[in-house]
């Protein structure tokens, strides 16, 4: 099944596709984007690797601006790991000139809602780790609430780790609530 071209107040995002490595190597060299994901820039082999087994998947889309087509970042909805398939896991990587623009929540909330709306999944998770702020603020943003923090064993741990990674949800319940009460906030985070 063919993935659909989403589109939002500010974003267009197309189906990943082999004329955008580039574009993810631009994103994975820059050792800020990748922070709290490897702790390093990743170099060009490291990113075409990563990007084949995307193109092997579905769910993921490169984001440009709609005003000027100025390439925003990866934005992705692959299977959740697990045995269930109507889990997705959402995430995105933005290069640093769209950062704090809030187009990072844009791009998630037109994900649920292709998830929930289109897609017919069950549950949508996003994790991070408990130290990456601007992270937790997008699944917060996007309606997403606090589940859990976990402290999964790292071979080459991060600094941060030792406070744990959090994870986010949202269930088609949710979802749905929030589209037929528009006025009604998502519930909050839980501690």
């Amino acid at each position: 099944m063919r993935q659909p071209q989403l589109t939002t107040e500010r974003l267009l995002m197309v189906p990943l596709d082999d004329r955008h490595l580039e574009l993810e190597v631009e994103l994975d060299a820059d050792p800020e984007v990748m922070r709290y994901l490897s702790g390093r820039a990743r170099t060009r082999k490291e990113v075409a690797a990563s990007h084949a087994e995307r193109m092997a998947r579905t769910g993921y889309w490169t984001a440009f601006t709609r005003s000027d087509g100025d390439f925003v970042g990866l934005m992705m909805l692959p299977p959740a790991p697990g045995p269930d398939p109507s889990v997705r896991e959402l995430g995105y990587r933005l290069v640093r000139r769209h950062w704090r623009q809030g187009l990072a929540s844009e791009a998630s909330r037109a994900l649920l809602a292709h998830a929930f709306g289109t897609a017919g999944q069950s549950r949508v998770i996003a994790q991070t780790m408990a130290v990456n702020a601007g992270s937790r603020g997008v699944m917060e943003k996007a309606g997403m609430r606090y589940v859990r923090t976990f402290f999964p064993a790292w071979d080459d741990p991060l600094p941060g780790s030792e406070l744990g990674e959090v994870e986010y949800e949202m269930t088609r319940e949710m979802w749905g609530y929030g589209q037929s009460n528009p006025r009604v906030q998502p519930e909050g985070v839980r501690e």
